[in-house]
């Protein structure tokens, strides 16, 4: 049994329906077929760590867990990997500008050393797994390369390529021949007649043509020894190399943002499968849309740069910004706003006080919403349309309170609110956001002397009464919820 099953007990529903992903390769919806029957074979583009990441990386990660969730929600084990770039990824995703990895020492005024570009991204990936667990993202049994560690598998790979004629060496280093590739730029439809130098790359005198890169750059100061001089991976080369190392030649879900589609995605593509005799590299591909700020790019230098511990201060809750995510498509552009927040946040903490407030006991996830939710998980990651159902389950005044509380926790599964668990800070939040639900005998004796005198007035039809006395229930710091079970009172913080 997996871990989710251990923590809130088998779905109920006993037939899974069919997965359905949008593949970019493609461009269409497929059905999902894995290499190996119940397994998924997932490498996720993880992040370069010359510094924090921003909620916008964050974002990438929280849309990959919902993809794992939902792959062992149907029963599939995941080999789960995410890289860690600490070497070799320019600014750009072409070849040209600084290492990113030397800019973050120059930032933080250190020597230019491999040592020291291990220590700062030591830093700044325990930062990262940081804000993953903070965010409730899953990553049990999921493995974590960095990319330094596997540079004797890049020279390898990079090796091979040059043997079979698709690499040659130029003045800044070795460069994969996109020539000799003929499928290159399938993945997104590239229009490679359209690209020109200096507009996705910059004119170089030394490529054979505008779309080679780099797979080994050359470095006389700093970097591993190789066949070709001293120097470093390129960007590409690596993930390509980790993917092999650790996940094999084929795999079935490669993840990444919008922005790797043109360039690094479809090196990835041309190095491997060259590499490799033309296997299919991956099977499908996914890729999310950006997260923009107040409706503008992320951006340090426009001050449109926001954190996960900015969040926090505001007062948010992390997991409010997780359940924004869930609120909009993943290929589909989303904007953060600090209102959107706030409203995601009270629906958040509404999902989460009624969690705590239902009785435990029950034991299955109410049909017709199990097979709905299912479904739109299955339909293309659908969290829009999966929270929807679970709203109108919530709101179905004819299923019993204690199946309503498993329904939603085996909801979560896939959402990742972290709802069956103790947490003091969503607590603290939504007692004084809604207010906290007590029972009679925990309010102060003025205050049950009201209510029975309301309840008396109801029962007697004296409205006007029973409204006056509602007020000075209130002046108490009392509210008064009417519900088919019975008044509920909520204090008010």
């Amino acid at each position: 049994m997996r871990w989710l099953d251990k923590l809130f007990g088998a779905k109920t529903v006993d037939t899974n329906p069919p997965i359905y992903l949008h593949s970019t390769l493609s461009g269409t919806l497929e059905e999902f077929k894995p290499l190996r029957h119940g397994h998924v074979k997932m490498y996720n583009c993880g992040p370069t760590v010359y510094g924090r990441q921003h909620i916008g990386n964050l974002s990438m990660f929280v849309f990959t867990d919902i993809v794992r969730r939902m792959f062992e929600y149907n029963d599939y084990a995941v080999k789960q990997v995410i890289n860690i770039t600490d070497v070799g990824h320019l600014v750009s995703d072409g070849d040209d500008g600084e290492d990113k990895m030397t800019k973050g020492l120059k930032r933080e005024k250190k020597a230019l050393t491999l040592e020291n570009m291990r220590t700062l991204a030591e830093k700044y990936t325990s930062l990262f797994l940081e804000d993953l667990a903070t965010l409730n993202i899953a990553t049990e049994g999921t493995q974590f390369p960095r990319a330094s560690d596997h540079i004797p598998a890049q020279i390898a790979m990079i090796t091979t390529l040059e043997e079979k004629s698709y690499a040659y060496r130029g003045k800044s280093g070795v460069y994969f021949d996109t020539a000799k590739f003929s499928a290159y730029g399938k993945l997104g439809n590239i229009n490679l007649e359209g690209l020109k130098e200096g507009a996705r790359v910059e004119a170089s005198m030394e490529k054979h043509n505008p779309t080679d890169f780099l797979l080994w750059k050359f470095d006389g100061k700093l970097g591993w020894d190789s066949p070709w001089g001293k120097g470093f991976p390129g960007w590409h080369i690596e993930c390509s190399a980790m993917i092999r190392a650790i996940l094999g030649e084929q795999i079935d879900v490669h993840t990444g943002g919008i922005e790797h589609i043109p360039v690094h995605h479809n090196n990835e593509i041309a190095q491997s499968e060259s590499t490799t005799g033309k296997k299919p590299f991956v099977r499908y591909w996914l890729h999310r849309a950006h997260l923009q700020i107040e409706s503008a790019k992320i951006s340090k230098s426009a001050g449109t740069t926001v954190y996960l511990s900015d969040v926090i201060k505001k007062n948010f809750h992390p997991l409010a910004f997780r359940y924004l995510l869930l609120g909009a498509h993943y290929r589909q552009p989303s904007n953060f706003t600090w209102e959107a927040l706030a409203a995601a946040q009270t629906a958040y903490l509404k999902l989460r006080k009624l969690v705590d407030e239902l009785p435990h006991g029950g034991s299955v996830f109410p049909d017709p919403y199990a097979t709905r939710f299912h479904k739109r998980m299955n339909d293309d990651l659908d969290t829009p349309g999966a929270l929807a159902v679970v709203w109108e389950m919530v709101n179905d005044k004819d299923i019993d309170p204690t199946n309503l509380r498993s329904g939603i926790l085996a909801a979560d599964r896939i959402l990742g609110l972290n709802l069956a668990s103790e947490d003091e800070r969503a607590t603290e939040l939504y007692r004084k956001e809604l207010g906290q639900t007590i029972t009679t005998s925990e309010v102060p004796e003025q205050v049950r002397t009201l209510l029975e005198d309301r309840e008396l007035a109801r029962a007697e039809k004296r409205w006007a009464d029973a409204d006056d006395i509602r007020v000075q229930i209130e002046g108490e710091g009392y509210v008064i919820e009417d519900t088919a079970d019975g008044p509920r009172v909520v204090a008010k913080y």
